[in-house]
Parts: structure tokens; C-alpha cells; sequence
């Protein structure tokens, strides 16, 4: 007997709100990166977003562990969150070292692929028999 993962329709997972969670601190890293350039609290916003957000990944990799080990689900969505994890740390590294060119466009990948991830888990499955939705 296989413990199901599947959430109650209607319900967020935890591994849902984490991705979210940490799809938003990305985005608001966005926000306080232009305030960072035209304000004089934009460093200190930027500063305590970037730990927020690394925070978030954190979040995630614990949320895709758990969805995993006890729920039987697959392991892939830890590869993932660990991956985030990684580039989170190299975000930052890059932020602290004041390299622009690197790490603006790293935040936008990484925007970019949690936007992704974060659609991934919030759409319903396709069928793997017949190539068609489940029936709601």
C-alpha cells in the first residue's frame, strides 16, 4: 500500500506555497533592485530581500523533501529546489561582489525557471495513458 500525494481539490501543498513564496521574494528582489538604484533605503531593502529569498529556497528544498520521503512522491522536485539553491547562492555571492553583469541576468533566469516550476505544480497532470486531462 503506496501513500498517495495528491492535495485535496481546492487545497494548496506545502511544496505549492513554498514555490510561490520563494516565485515572489524573486520578484520583489526585482522591485527593491530598482529602488536600490534610485533611493537612498534601496541597498538596505535589497540587502534583506536577498536574505528572504535565499531563506524561500531553503523553504523549497525542505517542502520537496517532505513531499517526497513521507508522500511517496518523486524525488525530482529535490533536484530542483537544490538547484534554486545553488543559484541562490551564487546570486548572492555575485550581489556581495558587486558584479552586475552577472547578477542581474541570473535573477532573471532564476525568475524565469521559478515562474516555471511554480506553474508545474499548480496545473493538473496530463493522463499518462491517454494524453488527456484527468476528469475533475
Amino acid at each position: 500500500m503506496s501513500a498517495q500525494t495528491a492535495a485535496v481539490r481546492g487545497r494548496l501543498t506545502f511544496l505549492q506555497v513554498a514555490i510561490a513564496l520563494q516565485t515572489l521574494t524573486i520578484f520583489l528582489q526585482s522591485v527593491s533592485a530598482g529602488l536600490l538604484l534610485s533611493t537612498s533605503y534601496g541597498e538596505a531593502l535589497h540587502s534583506a530581500g536577498a536574505r528572504v529569498m535565499y531563506g524561500a529556497s531553503m523553504l523549497y528544498v525542505l517542502a520537496a523533501i517532505l513531499a517526497w520521503r513521507p508522500g511517496g512522491g518523486s524525488p525530482r522536485p529535490i533536484l530542483y529546489a537544490s538547484g534554486f539553491l545553488v543559484l541562490a547562492s551564487v546570486q548572492v555571492v555575485l550581489g556581495v561582489a558587486h558584479m552586475p553583469a552577472l547578477h542581474v541576468p541570473l535573477g532573471i533566469l532564476m525568475f524565469g525557471l521559478s515562474v516555471l516550476a511554480l506553474g508545474h505544480v499548480l496545473t493538473p497532470r496530463w493522463s499518462a495513458r491517454s494524453g488527456t486531462r484527468p476528469e475533475a
